[in-house]
């Protein structure tokens, strides 16, 4: 089953490709989708917690109070994570060489590091220049996607030559 549903998706993203043959590898295609699927479900999914679960009210645990817009960011990392291992392990870098665990690892320590500054940016966006949450988030998302992108390419799902 998991290899139809990895067919089906693969095969839907190549459909796609010819257009954008010229600008870009297939491999670079192929993560844009995957990045983009993972994005606008973390965007949505940001949304929502913020709106629905939330209500746009802080969280209380203890004596720590968390803002909503930082919860509904721990909320949507607890959708897109696992999404996003999936997707790109298995769509976008199929031919790592690096073992399974190794790149969880990797793609763990990678997300932490942009969930980090996810945290940075969407405090400075909304404290300090007052820019309304959903919107604060999808600036974020443009700054850390450009980081993710080259940090997957180059370490989490890197292709190791042959010694």
């Amino acid at each position: 089953m998991a290899q139809l549903l990895k067919k089906w998706i693969v095969d839907l993203i190549d459909f796609f490709y010819p257009p954008f043959s010229r600008l870009m590898p297939l491999q670079t295609f192929r993560y844009a989708a995957c990045g983009g699927t993972s994005t606008l479900l973390d965007i949505f999914m940001y949304w929502f917690s913020y709106n629905f679960i939330l209500h746009q009210r802080p969280v209380h645990i203890a004596t720590l109070t968390i803002s909503a817009y930082i919860a509904s960011i721990v909320m949507a990392f607890c959708i897109s994570f696992p999404t996003g291992f999936i997707l790109n392990r298995n769509i976008a870098f199929p031919g790592s060489t690096l073992h399974g665990r190794v790149q969880l690892f990797r793609y763990f320590v990678l997300v932490v590091i942009c969930l980090l500054l996810n945290y940075i940016f969407i405090k400075l966006f909304v404290e300090q220049f007052h820019i309304f949450p959903t919107i604060a988030k999808i600036l974020t998302t443009v700054i850390v996607v450009c980081f993710s992108y080259v940090t997957q390419k180059n370490f989490t799902f890197k292709i190791e030559e042959e010694k």
